[in-house]
């Protein structure tokens, strides 16, 4: 190689350097405004704008995190122990509030219409819409077992209850994650779609204040810990 190649190559990578150094201290902007940054708990922050998609998916996390609430007050019920009402009347509110009244409503207003306009989605959304109507009556069922005035005689009902709900949002969410979300940007055009993440940031702060997000994953942080499933080293299996 002579020296004029070695020069150009040098020169190269040095800017090829330059630009990902870039992108990482951006992406650490990014990390903390989506709540990824080291430490307990979801970090606020950053100048970056959240995508639509990512923020769909990233509450697509949150309701994860509660079908593991549920996973767990289904489990001790049906080992016979008491059933942890408070906990799992705490994770439906979340759901109830967060998941369904927020974030499903977002998908049904702005993502479900144009989706369904597309002869290749249409058939989906319609299967999304029905999901998410049978979730709401699960929610009202789940909310209803760990009110006030539950019993614990209807434990069976109750773990039936979440495990139906766990079971139907699992393949929902992902399903919307590696079908439809990732489909938005051609569905609505660039100008369009990053005004849609914005429409959807100024909701979640109109609705739930500034770093709601945030404040909502600490809740269910609160959650876990109380049912002792906050511990994410617990989950690894012994193998």
């Amino acid at each position: 190689m002579n020296t004029r190649k070695i020069i150009l190559r040098r020169d190269a990578l040095k800017a090829a350097a330059g630009i990902v150094g870039g992108a990482v201290l951006g992406g650490c902007a990014c990390a903390e405004k989506l709540g990824i940054a080291s430490g307990v708990g979801a970090a606020t922050g950053g100048d970056c704008d959240i995508s639509a998609a990512e923020d769909l998916m990233r509450e697509h996390a949150l309701l994860h995190r509660l079908l593991v609430v549920y996973d767990e007050g289904a489990r001790r019920i049906d080992a016979g122990e008491d059933a942890p009402l408070k906990p799992l009347g705490e994770a439906a509110a979340v759901v109830r509030t967060f998941v369904e009244d927020y974030h499903e409503r977002l998908e049904e207003t702005h993502v479900f219409p144009r989706a369904r306009a597309d002869a290749r989605f249409t058939a989906l959304v319609d299967v999304l819409q029905a999901q998410h109507n049978a979730g709401r009556r699960l929610t009202d069922a789940i909310r209803e077992l760990t009110g006030s005035n539950a019993g614990h005689s209807e434990g069976a009902r109750l773990s039936q209850s979440l495990k139906q709900y766990r079971a139907m949002y699992l393949p929902h969410a992902a399903r919307e994650g590696t079908v439809l979300f990732p489909a938005l940007p051609g569905l609505f055009g660039c100008s369009e779609y990053r005004r849609l993440g914005e429409r959807f940031e100024t909701r979640e702060e109109e609705l739930f204040g500034r770093d709601g997000f945030a404040r909502m994953v600490d809740r269910v942080a609160a959650i876990e810990r109380s049912l002792n499933v906050g511990d994410l080293s617990r989950f690894t299996p012994r193998i």
